[in-house]
């Protein structure tokens, strides 16, 4: 099952072939010696892992680690000291940089891993300076710093304040949620502390687990559950239905369908504020329905910085959850993984956005507990899946998976522009240069500057990420670009991004850089109001 979130409009072209390169590939190395159940990237050179405590390989202190940092260079792993059960959490950038991760499960194993109840865990990463991580360690203090609620598979959200935005879940582990946390709340607290009731979440039922949350660009949010759509104002504690799901299809778990924001761009309308809204007439046409060219529960939907939408992983059959139906393969409630990506690009005809020509086969699958994300690299990072309940290598069909794939787009294998003198820091609604190399073979006839948020992968669903593309202009020598960011802190949330420039399909590698103040949230509005 799929979803694309369409009431958000934006161009990009198709990627064509790359000349000379090799193509879309997959290629394996290394092993993440931590299940990769959860996926964030935090620095152009590291990412966050995280497990549940359990038998995983990777060891420290005496005992199995269930986090780690992943080196996007050497592709290696080091383990993390985690105190709490981060297995089924979620998590995202606060405004100052700082990483967070949120909720998880009951604790598990005492005896062999020392884990505390996690699912009103808060686990902190401050911003890393080191490239390979040294020094760089996850801070917790479960007694004084915890979520109000517990919550099991809960979703999160930037916000325009700089602040996480935390939604729904459980609170206890089940199939069906049958004994729900049907609220928000905020890391760092608002409103006292005090949970906020959410009647959509009351509306969405029993199958609203990981909520499919996003940040609009007026800073309301979508939410979606279950087939239920809403959009919630934060500022005034409101919601507006929105109609249901078609077809009575349902898209959170256990029935994982995937989705995501479609890029943000000014470039819809000609010198116009309509690109960055969410347009009365666009909800009022109601849901647009697409096919895939295959069946997927719990896929994966990974913006790239061109625009198009990688759809990867999953199974053709079942449900995203262990051991929970009468005729599970061994504990695995799905079969038939789907090796194959595809590719939906946005701008193309109803009927004609998905393909996967040109797109290669692994023979991995990537089933439940599963991660995906695009890399400062430009490539995509695949790992993950284990529909076990522990760490599983014989006498199962879907054994417990440690080999990490990159899957190449083409312009992986080519000279590929080069960004230098990008600033550290940018305002919103700034005008700013940053300095180019362009291969002579480009002619740059299209140029497409992206803003990204790489987002927090876990259970089908990609927390926080967003791509929102800036009017960009080549000076006459093809030496220096002049950009203007976008015009506030709600089209981006302020915090973290990654600039990514594509010249005529060829895509650079990214350049971290901080979006607004930097300061600890809550920040007031940053730019202009639109």
């Amino acid at each position: 099952m799929l979803l694309l979130i369409l009431a958000i409009l934006a161009a990009a072209s198709r990627v064509s072939a790359v000349s000379g390169s090799l193509g879309w590939h997959f290629v394996q190395n290394g092993t993440t010696g931590v299940l990769a159940l959860e996926f964030m990237v935090v620095s152009p050179t590291l990412a966050i892992v995280f497990d549940r405590p359990s038998n995983d390989p990777l060891q420290i202190n005496g005992h199995a680690a269930w986090g780690a940092l992943w080196n996007l260079e050497t592709n290696t792993a080091t383990a993390l000291d985690v105190i709490t059960d981060s297995f089924c959490g979620s998590g995202s950038f606060l405004s100052n940089g700082t990483m967070v991760s949120l909720g998880g499960t009951p604790m598990e194993n005492p005896q062999t891993e020392p884990d505390y109840d996690g699912q009103m865990g808060i686990r902190i990463f401050e911003p890393c300076l080191d490239p390979a991580g040294t020094g760089c360690t996850l801070f917790e203090d479960p007694d004084n710093l915890h979520l109000t609620e517990s919550r099991w598979y809960p979703s999160s959200a930037r916000i325009f304040d700089g602040s996480l935005m935390v939604v729904g879940g459980s609170h206890v582990p089940t199939f069906f949620n049958d004994d729900p946390a049907n609220t928000f709340e905020f890391f760092p607290p608002k409103d006292g502390g005090v949970p906020r009731p959410s009647a959509f979440l009351e509306r969405s039922g029993h199958t609203n687990l990981f909520p499919r949350v996003f940040a609009l660009p007026d800073g309301k949010v979508l939410l979606v559950a279950n087939n239920r759509t809403a959009i919630y104002d934060i500022e005034t504690d409101t919601e507006t239905p929105l109609p249901d799901i078609p077809n009575g299809v349902r898209i959170t778990n256990p029935m994982d369908g995937s989705a995501t924001l479609l890029a943000l761009s000014p470039r819809i309308t000609s010198q116009s504020a309509v690109g960055w809204s969410c347009r009365l007439k666009g909800i009022a046409r109601g849901w647009e329905v697409e096919h895939m060219l295959e069946p997927r529960m719990m896929p994966e939907m990974i913006l790239l910085p061109n625009g198009q939408v990688l759809i990867t992983n999953g199974a053709a059959t079942g449900f995203a959850a262990l051991d929970s139906v009468g005729d599970a393969i061994n504990e695995s409630d799905a079969d038939n993984p789907v090796f194959t990506p595809s590719l939906y690009t946005p701008s193309q005809p109803v009927g004609q956005r998905i393909s996967n020509q040109g797109l290669p086969t692994t023979d991995i699958p990537r089933l439940y507990h599963s991660s995906v994300s695009l890399t400062p690299m430009g490539n995509v990072f695949i790992a993950g899946s284990n529909p076990n309940t522990l760490i599983v290598n014989e006498g199962v069909k879907f054994p417990s998976e440690f080999r990490v794939e990159y899957l190449n787009p083409p312009y992986m294998t080519v000279e590929r522009p080069v960004l230098h003198d990008v600033p550290s820091q940018i305002g919103f609604h700034e005008n700013f240069t940053i300095g180019i190399e362009i291969p002579d073979n480009l002619e740059a006839s299209t140029i497409q500057v992206s803003l990204m948020d790489l987002g927090f992968s876990s259970h089908a669903f990609h927390s926080s990420s967003r791509l929102v593309f800036m009017t960009a202009s080549l000076s006459e020598d093809k030496t220096e670009l002049s950009v203007l960011s976008p015009p506030n802190n709600r089209v981006y949330p302020p915090g973290p991004a990654f600039i990514f420039v594509t010249v005529d399909d060829v895509t650079s590698e990214g350049v971290q850089v901080m979006m607004g103040s930097g300061l600890s949230p809550p920040v007031p509005d940053q730019g202009v109001r639109l």
